[in-house]
């Protein structure tokens, strides 16, 4: 009996001894460090108990009264801007996280200061649209969308919004600018 008891504490301590600690700066298709696609915006305080969480209510024609909260870390760089489902609820839970600061990588070691190049060799890129002043590569695999200025594409190409643009028409060196996570 004695022995049963002392094998089962032996276990449990290495279970414990072994639990692996959240990184605060990995990004998966389900978390971005502590913060879930299940965290409701009541809880950012406590999940971001170290950092700023500023709520800035964006009333105009444009951004049809949405919310956007962001996160700073105490020096005062911005880490996170995130968007909420429902507006000016605090159980609703995170739509989309704009990843600003990068510190923040994916499993596979994306961040903001990664290129084209980078995207393309760790993930199956699943579309790319083009916008005004922008191209949007979506990685449905992460639930990510990078945003490329299209100033790094080559000139036939920036000032085109019809142009269907396919990824072997994007330089390998072409910048991040940032990119989104959307649950």
């Amino acid at each position: 009996m004695k022995k049963s008891i002392f094998s089962l504490a032996i276990v449990t301590l290495l279970f414990i001894g072994c639990k692996k600690e959240q990184d605060p700066f990995q990004i998966s298709k389900q978390h971005i460090g502590l913060l879930t696609d299940s965290t409701q915006v009541k809880d950012l305080k406590a999940v971001f108990a170290n950092d700023s969480v500023v709520e800035r209510l964006l009333d105009n024609e444009f951004t049809f009264n949405r919310t956007d909260i962001d996160i700073f870390d105490k020096t005062g760089n911005k880490l996170l801007t995130l968007t909420p489902k429902v507006v000016q609820d605090s159980t609703s839970t995170i739509e989309t996280i704009k990843v600003l600061d990068a510190r923040f990588k994916t499993e596979k070691g994306i961040s903001t200061t990664s290129t084209f190049a980078d995207i393309e060799k760790n993930y199956k890129i699943s579309s790319i649209q083009n916008t005004l002043k922008n191209i949007v590569v979506f990685v449905n695999e992460i639930n990510a969308f990078f945003t490329i200025s299209k100033s790094e594409l080559p000139s036939e190409l920036q000032f085109d919004t019809n142009a269907k643009i396919e990824a072997v028409q994007i330089p390998g060196k072409a910048k991040i600018k940032y990119f989104m996570i959307g649950w």
